[in-house]
């Protein structure tokens, strides 16, 4: 049995290279080489880029971090060599050696970018790239090759370096993920999943902790720690994490000092959550370094006194959790169907409310899945009543959540499509609450789906446009002109369809003024929704010209309503039409519409397709 690992080869010896005034060389101008030459700068670099033909054909950023005077871009046909009139590849080579040879310190890192393909079309040959190498290698500088692996001695990772979120600013924190040339690409997917699965307070938590370790070292700079060694640096000792920790004594030396004190910024790095060091003050962290007792959890501002507890002691290493405080969640329900919630609005209604602020569309097969014993309230909107029930709902979101309570404000729809998510985050905010905002599945795309329409086909509509039928405060609102190609998906705009109508078809005046563009043509096809998604779903289709008989003739509204029009309305009826956007097209569109609605003006269909039965 052996009693140590045996080395598998294939592997990177990973280093973070401090490159702080350090000259890094590059060689290219292209969007490569300025992605290298941003990574050496944050890294706090000397960067020389030398580009064939220069500032003239590098790439706009170069261009720019040069006039900036982050960076140095020089010419590389300009520079002196030795051997003039030789073959392009060997001249550079040795212009570069010359280069190198000149400068007051040598370059630490070269890194050779135009061995891909540049905006100019230039491209650097193996043989070139290797000559460079292999002077490099002379003068013991490491060098990395863009996609050619064998001339590497060093790759780069993909990396992601994450911001403070206290200050806004790039930390320095970061993670890289190599493949070791098996997947560059690969590499990045994974990164980003990497990234994806840690805190968001991540990059808070460990500027905080090098604050505390700044403090720990802090008042020690004038004791000689040498002959502790690795015991007073906690990221190289070995990791020993249940090696128990000196207690704090009434009477101890400097070193015993030192050692307790950076021994606690290892326990705390290895055992406290990353949001809870992210949320250290400076009187905790002196708290932790002394070893008092009592230290706080943090708490809101404006936490009354009687609700702040204390934890336990801070060498038990325990933390009470943290004060009750209220949440907001502002949620989107889907069109209407109950099996169209996402997972996260099932769970917010199902798992964490414990007051729902429902708007009065929300159908109520949404509403029976939230559970007996939380509180519902729906609000009272009508006709002219809009804003007075919108400030109802808001105030009584903020009562509640001061009481620490859990709020789901519960919409229709996605609630930043026309739901008004963005007034009720700013008083949210305002009022020193940051609401969650959960989509969902918008009735600008699921209402036409469930009615057979979709709103963009090839060979019938290149692209949609949304708007609403009312303005704010009731005012009238320009709807786009006629486009073949597009189609216009109106919310709330049913109960003023005469107006709709008028403002999509006027040739002048100023109905026409509200339009922005060229008006529909009356054969227009249209398609009124209502209560999309609901087992009494009702789509009534006509042309422009008909609509309005049409909905006259079905008889009582079923709100809520919305509009598609354009020629994508007819695209998947029956066999299909995807020839709408031909050439000479438009002179078939009254047999087009024949053979769409028959010998009738328009078409009424009521409730779901069969499949949706089982849902």
């Amino acid at each position: 049995m052996e009693a140590f690992p045996t080395p598998v080869g294939g592997a990177s010896l990973l280093l973070a290279f401090r490159a702080v005034e350090k000259l890094v060389l590059i060689i290219g101008g292209n969007t490569l080489a300025a992605s290298r030459a941003f990574a050496a700068l944050e890294a706090e670099a000397k960067v020389i880029v030398l580009a064939k033909g220069g500032a003239d054909a590098s790439c706009e950023e170069l261009r720019w971090r040069a006039k900036q005077g982050q960076l140095t871009l020089l010419d590389l046909d300009e520079l002196p060599t030795t051997a003039a009139g030789a073959d392009d590849y060997w001249r550079d080579a040795k212009a570069i050696d010359s280069f190198m040879y000149s400068q007051p310190q040598p370059p630490r890192l070269i890194i050779i970018t135009d061995t891909v393909t540049s905006a100019n079309g230039y491209r650097r040959s193996h043989d070139s790239a290797q000559y460079i190498r292999q002077l490099s290698r002379h003068r013991a500088i490491p060098v990395n090759v863009a996609d050619m692996p064998d001339l590497c001695d060093f790759t780069f990772l993909s990396t992601q370096r994450f911001v403070d979120p206290e200050t806004g600013k790039a930390g320095p924190l970061q993670v890289g993920v190599t493949t070791n040339g098996q997947g560059c690409r690969l590499a990045g997917r994974i990164r980003r999943d990497i990234v994806a699965g840690l805190p968001k307070e991540v990059g808070g938590a460990v500027a905080k902790v090098g604050r505390l370790r700044a403090l720990a070292k802090a008042s020690d700079e004038q004791m000689d720690i040498s002959e502790e060694g690795q015991e007073l640096n906690e990221d190289c000792a070995p990791v020993t994490p249940n090696v128990p920790v000196p207690q704090r004594q009434a009477e101890e030396s400097a070193r015993e000092r030192a050692r307790r004190r950076m021994k606690w910024v290892a326990q705390v790095s290895e055992y406290w959550p990353i949001r809870r060091l992210a949320q250290m003050t400076e009187e905790e962290m002196d708290a932790i370094l002394d070893g008092r007792d009592g230290l706080r959890s943090p708490t809101p501002p404006g936490t009354p006194p009687e609700e702040i507890a204390l934890t336990t002691p801070i060498h038990d290493l325990s933390l009470s959790p943290p004060t009750r405080r209220g949440r907001i969640f502002l949620v989107g329900s889907g069109p209407g169907h109950p099996s169209l919630l996402t997972v996260a609005t099932h769970a917010a209604l199902t798992k964490h409310a414990q007051l729902v602020l429902s708007d009065k569309l929300v159908p109520a097969a949404v509403l029976a899945l939230i559970p007996p014993g939380v509180e519902v309230r729906i609000a009272r909107k009508f006709p002219g009543n809009a804003d007075g029930a919108q400030n109802e709902l808001m105030e009584a979101a903020i009562e509640a959540a001061r009481r620490g309570l859990t709020v789901v404000r519960l919409k229709q729809g996605d609630p930043t499509v026309y739901g008004r998510a963005g007034e009720e985050v700013l008083y949210f905010r305002a009022h020193g609450f940051e609401p969650v905002v959960v989509p969902g599945v918008s009735s600008v795309l699921a209402g036409p789906t469930f009615a057979g329409i979709p709103v963009t086909q090839r060979g019938a509509a290149e692209s949609f446009i949304v708007c609403t039928g009312v303005g704010r405060q009731g005012k009238k609102v320009q709807l786009p002109g006629y486009e073949r190609s597009r189609t216009l998906v109106i919310l709330m705009g049913v109960a003023r369809l005469p107006e709709v109508l008028e403002t999509l078809q006027a040739a002048e005046g100023e109905c026409a003024s509200r339009r922005n563009g060229p008006a529909y043509p009356a054969c227009t096809p249209i398609a009124l929704i209502e209560r999309a998604s609901m087992p009494d779903q009702r789509v009534i289709s006509s042309t422009l010209r008909d609509i309005s008989a049409a909905l006259e003739s079905a008889g009582e509204q079923r709100p809520p309503g919305m509009l598609v029009v354009g020629w994508s309305v007819v695209s998947l009826w029956e066999k299909g039409d995807v020839s709408i956007l031909d050439e000479g097209a438009v002179t078939r569109d009254e047999y087009r519409l024949k053979t769409w609605l028959g010998e009738k003006l328009w078409r009424v269909t009521e409730g779901l397709d069969a499949g949706w039965e089982d849902w």
